[in-house]
C-alpha cells in the first residue's frame, strides 16, 4: 500500500510516499481502507519536535512511528475474528491519535477505540475534518461550568481547535467571543459566536471587556497577558504549553489560591466521544469546515501550508 513516511525529524520534505506492507487486522481489529484524512499541528509538532517532552514519547532521536496521521474516515474491507460491532462494507471515522498512521491507504485499529460509522449526512472529507480538533477542545469545554451561560473568549478561533471550541461552547449555552483574522469574521459567526474580534485590528487583552474563561486556541497569548481580562474565579486554557513550560506549572500552582486559574488538560480521545461527535453532526449541531483538500502526494505542499498558520478550520488529504 502507499503510505507517507518520515524515518528521520526535519522540515516537510522529510515526509516520503513510499510504498510499504499493507496490515493484516489482529483478532480484535478492523482493517480500515481510509478515504480521507488531515494533516495538523499534531502531525507537524510530531515531525519536527520543539518540545524536549514529545521526543520522550515519539524517540529521542528519531521517531518510533514512521507514519504520521491521527484522522481518518473510510470503510471497513476486514474484520479480526473476535470484532462484534464493525462489519466489512461499514463506513467509519474516528482517531488514531497517539498510534498515528493515517496518512496512508490502509490502518489496522482495534474495534474498541475512537472509531465509530460514519455520520450518513456528510462526506468522507468531512468526516476527516471534525476528530482532532473537536476532541482537544472538548478536553477544555469539560472543564467549563456552563450552568449560568459563561462569557467565553476564544482565541484563535478559525483553526480546527478553534472551530470546534466555537460550536461545542455554543452547544452547551456559552456566550461566546471569538478572535480571528479579517476573513473568517463571517464563518466564524455563523458557527455560532456571539461577537468576533478581528486580531488584525484589535488586541482582545486591551479593549476593557471580561470574561469567565479565555480559551487560547492556538498558544499565542499568556495567562499573564489575559489574567486582567478574567473575572474573579476565571478561566484560562492553552493548547501550547507556552513560554518555559509555564502552563503546566502554573495549572498546578493556581488551584492552590484563589482567584483566577490555569487549566491544562491532558487530552484523551475516547469513542464515546467521536458518538457524541457522530450525533451532533446527524442532528444538524455541528460542521466539519474545510480550508483545502490535497492529494496523499501533495502531503509536502499541505503541510508547508499548515505551517503557516493560516488555515481556516481543517485541511484535508483525500486517498484515491
Amino acid at each position: 500500500m502507499r503510505a507517507i513516511v518520515n524515518t528521520i525529524y526535519g522540515p516537510p520534505e522529510v515526509l516520503q510516499l513510499k510504498e510499504v506492507e499493507k496490515p493484516t487486522p489482529k483478532n480484535n481489529e478492523v482493517l480500515i481502507k481510509i478515504h480521507a484524512t488531515t494533516v495538523n499541528r499534531t502531525d507537524c509538532g510530531f515531525r519536527k519536535p520543539e518540545y524536549l517532552i514529545v521526543r520522550l514519547i515519539s524517540g529521542i532521536f528519531k521517531p518510533k512511528k514512521t507514519i504520521l496521521g491521527s484522522e481518518l474516515a473510510g470503510e471497513i474491507e476486514a474484520i479480526g475474528s473476535n470484532v462484534k460491532s464493525f462489519k466489512p462494507g461499514d463506513q467509519v471515522f474516528g482517531l488514531s491519535t497517539y498510534n498515528f498512521g493515517t496518512h496512508a491507504e490502509y490502518i489496522c485499529i482495534p474495534e474498541s477505540k475512537s472509531i465509530t460509522l460514519k455520520p450518513v449526512n456528510i462526506s468522507y472529507e468531512e468526516a476527516a475534518a471534525v476528530c482532532d480538533g473537536a476532541f482537544l477542545a472538548l478536553a477544555n469545554i469539560k472543564k467549563i461550568d456552563f450552568t449560568n451561560a459563561p462569557e467565553i473568549l476564544i482565541n484563535g478561533a478559525s483553526g480546527s481547535i478553534g472551530v470546534a471550541s466555537v460550536q461545542l461552547a455554543r452547544h452547551y449555552g456559552a456566550k461566546i467571543t471569538a478572535v480571528c483574522n479579517t476573513g473568517s469574521l463571517e464563518l466564524i459567526k455563523s458557527l455560532g459566536a456571539d461577537f468576533v474580534i478581528d486580531y488584525t485590528k484589535e488586541d482582545f487583552t486591551e479593549n476593557g471587556k471580561f470574561y469567565d474563561v479565555v480559551l487560547d486556541v492556538v498558544g499565542k497569548s499568556s495567562f499573564f497577558r489575559c489574567r486582567k481580562i478574567l473575572n474573579p474565579g476565571g478561566l484560562y486554557f492553552s493548547s501550547e504549553l507556552g513560554y518555559l513550560s509555564q502552563n503546566i506549572y502554573l495549572a498546578l500552582l493556581t488551584p492552590l489560591f484563589p482567584g483566577r486559574k490555569v487549566h491544562f488538560p491532558i487530552p484523551k480521545d475516547r469513542k464515546e466521544d467521536i458518538q457524541f461527535f457522530k450525533e451532533l453532526i446527524e442532528a444538524g449541531n455541528y460542521k466539519a469546515v474545510i480550508d483545502r483538500t490535497y492529494s496523499l502526494e501533495q502531503i509536502v505542499e499541505a503541510t508547508k501550508y499548515v505551517e503557516t498558520g493560516q488555515k481556516t478550520g481543517n485541511v484535508v488529504i483525500r486517498i484515491d
